[in-house]
């Protein structure tokens, strides 16, 4: 049965009576009288993704979690941030460092606003495989390539950089002519006046079911907005801005920004948005049907609970 129906373009729903299905694959139920059978549990495969979109998705998936790690390789060769044009050694924003000190043994040190905190063995300082102490601000697990390596580190990143943003290109293009971009992020006028109701549901774990479950909820659509229209073009931008060739030919991107280490210092902090976004959404998929999620994006089908029918027979 095709559902597709304009601002609704999910396509394909193929529904099945599964109380058909049930005569073919138990035959007791055969034998049963109509009022034994009261419940009768219904399913339906709906159509979620076109392929665009799942390979799309999988690509940004790659090239987020490399830029990530080639990005903390790249921190690592000077682990400080700061705000305004120049760096300002004495007073930075964030640092990790390892303090030399002839009294104590070596440890990781993480300032942030000015405080201090003891984050041995993971930022500051850390320790290799061999055990030896490493100071590094991110530990070599975490970077790519795990050794200190700045020239390949930026190889990595700026590669997988681009492919990120063609990528994202052709997603927002196919999502624009297909209209599969206003149905995913733009949320009704029913989900805006239900906002806190989802906040609810959300908070106390009830997952929608039913037709409810075909569109994305408004805390997902609001939550998309701002990571595609925010987020993203901001870490480009300020990506963008580090680069003294971009500032050579566009100045005015550094003087929106307030200058390079504030552009250097807001990627970092939008970099860590996302990894929040990813973070969030990996649990809610695993709430809410890790197989069913994972199928939906590697084939594009899911599968929606209907309400169990629970009728009392008639007298």
């Amino acid at each position: 049965m095709n559902c597709g129906a304009p601002g609704k373009p999910y396509g394909v729903v193929r529904e099945a009576a599964e109380t058909v299905l049930a005569e073919q694959h138990d035959p007791l139920l055969l034998r049963r009288s109509a009022p034994d059978i009261a419940i009768v549990e219904r399913r339906r495969w709906f159509f979620r993704h076109p392929a665009t979109v799942r390979v799309t998705h999988w690509i940004n998936a790659l090239c987020f979690i490399l830029l990530l790690l080639s990005g903390y390789q790249i921190f690592n060769a000077h682990p400080a941030l700061y705000w305004g044009v120049a760096s300002d050694f004495e007073h930075p924003l964030v640092s990790m460092s390892s303090p030399n000190s002839f009294l104590s043994e070596p440890r990781g040190v993480t300032t942030i606003l000015g405080r201090s905190f003891d984050t041995t063995g993971v930022f500051g300082l850390s320790y290799d495989s061999q055990g030896q102490a490493l100071t590094r601000g991110f530990p070599n697990w975490l970077t790519i390539p795990s050794s200190q390596d700045l020239a390949t580190g930026r190889r990595w990143h700026f590669f997988f950089a681009w492919l990120f943003v063609l990528n994202g290109l052709a997603y927002f293009l196919y999502g624009f002519a297909s209209r599969q971009l206003r149905w995913r992020v733009i949320p009704s006028r029913d989900q805006i006046r239900g906002f806190w109701a989802s906040v609810r549901e959300h908070l106390t774990l009830h997952f929608p079911q039913g037709d409810e479950a075909k569109r994305y909820n408004v805390i997902q659509k609001l939550t998309y907005l701002i990571v595609i229209f925010v987020l993203l073009p901001l870490q480009i931008l300020t990506g963008l801005a580090m680069s003294p060739g971009i500032d050579a030919a566009f100045p005015w991107i550094l003087t929106l920004l307030g200058g390079r280490q504030s552009a250097r210092t807001i990627h970092f902090i939008c970099a860590h948005l996302l990894v929040l976004f990813v973070a969030v959404h990996i649990v809610m998929v695993i709430l809410s049907g890790f197989w069913n999620n994972m199928r939906s994006m590697v084939t594009g089908w899911m599968v929606i609970e209907k309400e169990t029918l629970d009728e009392q027979p008639s007298a």
